[in-house]
């Protein structure tokens, strides 16, 4: 167990928000003795990477909960399928089907995939199946089923009760247009399937019932089992009531969303939980990711090029300061996470907590001595020709005999993590300099004096040796242009790993002849 001392010090944002939690709730925590807390998911698209940060940041804060107080506790993960369509993301396949479906709820709506009963239950599935790799506990909900089976059927009633309440928080923050037309509540049509958003002519609170206009005709309709829903910030703060929430996290740019459902959730009656407002996930362009434009990076590519750990490693630190996510900012993800996992046994126990790696792995990270970064093993990759992992495997046992497989199950995988992003990312868009008839003889001048050295020599020795040939051959002025030399060369690239240790671990032999045959 962590000592209480260091358990209500520590600056690790974790348990900073749970000691907050705590704290703002006391009263209401103690009086249900559990806490609950909720992510929400819009299954317009694609699950992305951005869904999945807010269950693994929440699953961290619960983590941190553990070891401050033995109290139940759920995760609801809810997923807004009961949303009309409004626009056909990009990544689709199909499209034709969303085309012809547009403005009906996403469970309304054939699968393009061809795998479910409809588009929201795929993408649903799709959540469910990744978060479950995770190993998160989640409790998952659909608003179509909460609505049609009831759930909501007391709050919705509690809304309309409530209805020129909530309409004075509302109004107030829409142009003078919309107020014109707006209604919280969205009627679903029972001839097309549509949410409908349209103009309300009246309603009646003990029946339960409200009459719209559409057409130029009279429409009623009963709020409950499903008939109709609710504009979404009514609908979360509807939802915040329901389920009795307790702490919610969300993207900054709902956070004027989060304070009108806050007031809303007040009115019907409930404290609205404790918010956390994280800033937003960019795309290589510095443009907020999406999705339905699928830009960025999807969780099935991060999957492919990099083990989920690095995944809920990259959605620690710093959850105020917006980053950018796509593909080329794996590698370095992956190993931060090497050297954190190297650095954490040495670690105090105050400093461990500060690791990222406790909270990736709920304070137990595993053991095992990283023998190489993942730069190093994508440039091993490309240089050996390693078209699958066991013959990646025979390359490294050429050089470390003692290390098997099973025996260092982070290096396996990266092996094949490896060969996938190497494959996708790095070969095609590798340039390899042709070295003109001075830059040959400086290459040839290297490998002259690597076949003088010996094959046990230090890596830092062999990086003082490849200096020393670049201030040799006219590079003592600027050794930048002389690594970049060699780097665009063999590997293709402006820059890659410490030649030394590349070298090292490659073989003096093997870089030799990698050398030759780039210069022939």
């Amino acid at each position: 167990m962590l000592d209480n001392n260091l358990i209500q010090s520590t600056s690790s944002w974790p348990f900073v928000e749970i000691r907050k939690l705590l704290k703002d709730r006391k009263d209401i925590i103690k009086a249900k003795n559990k806490i609950i807390f909720q992510t929400g998911y819009g299954p317009s698209g694609l699950p992305h990477i951005g869904t999945f940060g807010e269950v693994a940041r929440t699953s961290m804060m619960i983590n941190a909960l553990k070891h401050i107080q033995n109290i139940d506790h759920e995760l609801i993960t809810f997923s807004d399928d009961m949303d009309g369509l409004r626009k056909v993301p990009e990544n689709i396949p199909n499209d034709e089907i969303l085309k012809n479906n547009l403005g009906k709820s996403l469970t309304n709506i054939p699968d393009p995939f061809g795998k479910y009963k409809s588009f929201g239950e795929h993408n649903n599935e799709m959540l469910k199946e990744f978060l479950k790799k995770f190993n998160f506990q989640f409790t998952f909900k659909s608003s179509t089923t909460n609505y049609k089976d009831g759930t909501f059927n007391n709050s919705l009633l509690r809304v309309l009760e409530k209805y020129d309440e909530i309409m004075n928080i509302i109004l107030p923050t829409l142009r003078e247009e919309r107020r014109k037309t707006y209604c919280p509540f969205l009627p679903i049509c029972p001839e097309t399937g549509k949410v409908l958003e349209i103009p309300l002519i009246s309603k009646d609170i003990k029946k339960g019932t409200l009459i719209f206009k559409k057409d130029d005709k009279k429409f009623e309709t009963n709020i409950l089992d499903g008939n109709c829903k609710l504009q979404w910030k009514v609908d979360w703060a509807m939802r915040w009531f329901t389920f009795d929430v307790d702490f919610e996290m969300y993207g900054k740019d709902l956070t004027e969303s989060a304070i009108l459902s806050s007031k809303i959730c007040r009115v019907l009656g409930k404290t609205p939980p404790n918010g956390f407002a994280y800033e937003l996930f960019l795309d290589e362009k510095g443009e907020k990711i999406s999705k339905s434009k699928g830009n960025g990076i999807s969780i099935e590519q991060w999957l492919r090029y990099a083990s989920p750990e690095s995944l809920s490693l990259y959605m620690y630190p710093n959850p105020k300061r917006a980053k950018k996510l796509y593909s080329e900012v794996v590698p370095k993800t992956v190993d931060d996470y090497l050297s954190l996992i190297e650095k954490f046994p040495t670690q105090k126990e105050k400093d461990q907590i500060l690791n990222p790696v406790w909270h990736v792995h709920n304070g137990t990270p595993p053991k095992e001595k990283i023998f190489m970064p993942f730069s190093m093993l994508l440039n091993l990759v490309g240089s050996s020709n390693a078209n699958n992992k066991e013959i990646l495997w025979k390359f490294i046992n050429k050089f470390h005999k003692e290390i098997k497989p099973k025996d260092h199950p982070i290096l396996n995988g990266l092996t094949e993590y490896a060969i996938n992003y190497f494959k996708d990312k790095v070969e095609p868009n590798k340039k390899f300099k042709i070295p003109n008839i001075e830059e040959k003889k400086s290459l040839k001048n290297l490998i002259a004096q690597l076949k003088q050295l010996d094959q046990n020599l230090k890596p830092e020795d062999i990086q003082t040796i490849v200096y020393s040939v670049g201030k040799e051959n006219g590079y003592d002025k600027n050794l930048r242009d002389w690594f970049k030399l060699i780097y665009q060369v063999i590997f293709g690239e402006e820059d890659g790993p410490r030649l030394g240790f590349f070298i090292s671990f490659f073989g003096l032999k093997e870089t030799i002849e990698l050398i030759n045959g780039k210069i022939k």
